[in-house]
């Protein structure tokens, strides 16, 4: 499925939709350059769960953490400048089992060992300064479930 984005507006919609969806237990994995709109959709996201904390991105932190109203914790993680996966491994390992809380993963090839099949992948492409491309792949209960609500 891919899905045709032409503003930030657009984009946190999209982001929106699908926070209203989730449950819990669901991984997002976000695939793009940056500047493709990944921490935008994330901002979409955390408003669609009732998360009223400021969502940034977590290039220099690796990770940040968000409660929401609906009682689903919301990981964000960023790769991006991570060398050794090492203890974040672990710590991405532990987010995923945990049933009450939905993982957003940027960059997360350098995990790729730890993140699960059963995702919602999404790839970004940016053809030009206000388009993106966003390209749905899903696997698994979650990811099926995700992607049916988008229709």
């Amino acid at each position: 499925m891919t899905i045709e984005i032409t503003s930030e507006s657009a984009m946190k919609q999209l982001g929106q939709r699908i926070g209203n969806m989730l449950t819990g237990g669901e991984c997002i994995e976000l695939v793009g350059d940056i500047g493709s709109g990944k921490t935008t959709l994330t901002k979409g996201i955390a408003k669609g769960l009732n998360i009223t904390e400021t969502v940034q991105s977590p290039t220099f932190t690796i990770n940040r953490t968000y409660e929401s109203k609906k009682g689903i914790r919301l990981s964000h993680y960023d790769f991006y400048r991570l060398a050794d996966p090492g203890i974040m491994a672990d710590e991405l390992q532990e987010s995923l089992q945990d049933s009450s809380t939905t993982v957003v993963i940027e960059w997360g090839e350098i995990v790729e060992s730890v993140v699960p099949e059963g995702r919602l992948r999404i790839n970004f492409v940016s053809p030009s300064v206000d388009t993106r491309y966003l390209t749905l792949i899903g696997s698994g209960e979650h990811a099926t479930r995700l992607m049916e609500g988008l229709v």
